[in-house]
């Protein structure tokens, strides 16, 4: 087939496909440009544990680094806008963010904390901060989080699938998660959208808040913005490759959900549930 044909059969694809065409805005975001601006990120908050480019070949830090944080945020959330085609003011993105920052890191000690005092292997706050895939996620997360909560398009998962990448830990920004959040070994952890998590929880590998079904409308395509994930009370402790999944299921404080647990139901505060294999 000659390159002719072939462009002119990816063009053909490319006008009839649902995807907006970059070609319509002034850019996108790149993927590159937000690992840049989470690495900043993580070198502002946990300064000489993480280092970005801009640390280490620009010598940025404290102050500077935090308005070149601001014009990283500024470009990224204008691109994401303006490919969306939405109103939202970077300006206005900017400043809230930034002004979180403080409340962030506090919440990532918290996390810190909840680690080092949850796993005896754990020698020190300093190699959870470093070491610990489970943070890692966390950090990113809670970095998406505030994004998601300003209504930024694009940038929040972009963030989070890059820490999802990392970890094989998958939590969408749009999860509200407590304080004290702990996740052990991490892989093949989902923390979906609509998942509501209280404090002091303890996540272990495997581990699903999921959706159980996606409802319908009259043309047969799934219903969006609804209530499709699980709540997690405080104190509760999920083991390893626990599926609990539904936007009606609610799990109450204090509960332990043995490992390979299938959960569509609600439990009552304080419940511990094992998984029971079938009788031959």
């Amino acid at each position: 087939m000659k390159l002719e044909l072939i462009q002119r059969e990816l063009d053909r694809l490319e006008a009839e496909g649902a995807l907006s065409s970059p070609k319509d805005c002034v850019s996108i975001p790149s993927r590159k440009e937000v690992v840049d601006f989470i690495k900043d990120l993580q070198s502002l908050l946990f300064p000489g544990y993480f280092k970005s480019r801009s640390v280490t070949q620009e010598g940025l830090s404290g102050l500077a680094l935090l308005r070149k944080i601001e014009n990283e945020l500024l470009t990224l959330t204008e691109k994401a806008v303006a490919f969306r085609g939405d109103s939202l003011s970077a300006e206005h993105v900017a400043e809230a963010f930034l002004a979180r920052l403080p409340e962030v890191k506090a919440l990532l000690l918290k996390d810190i904390e909840a680690l080092y005092e949850g796993d005896p292997a754990a020698k020190s706050h300093e190699e959870v901060l470093l070491c610990y895939p489970g943070f890692y996620a966390i950090c990113i997360y809670r970095l998406a989080h505030e994004l998601y909560r300003l209504k930024v398009p694009l940038l929040p998962r972009i963030m989070t699938e890059y820490a999802h990448e990392k970890t094989g830990v998958d939590i969408h920004a749009g999860a509200q998660i407590g304080e004290y959040f702990f996740i052990d070994h991490g892989t093949g952890i989902v923390v979906g959208e609509t998942c509501v998590i209280g404090n002091h929880v303890k996540l272990y590998q495997g581990v699903t808040l999921g959706a159980k079904s996606f409802e319908l409308d009259e043309n047969g395509n799934p219903i969006k913005d609804i209530k499709r994930h699980p709540n997690i009370g405080n104190n509760v402790i999920i083991y390893a490759n626990a599926t609990i999944l539904g936007g009606q299921t609610f799990v109450g404080d204090n509960c332990v959900i043995g490992a390979s647990v299938w959960l569509t139901r609600s439990v009552e505060a304080g419940k511990t549930l094992y998984y029971t294999p079938p009788q031959k």
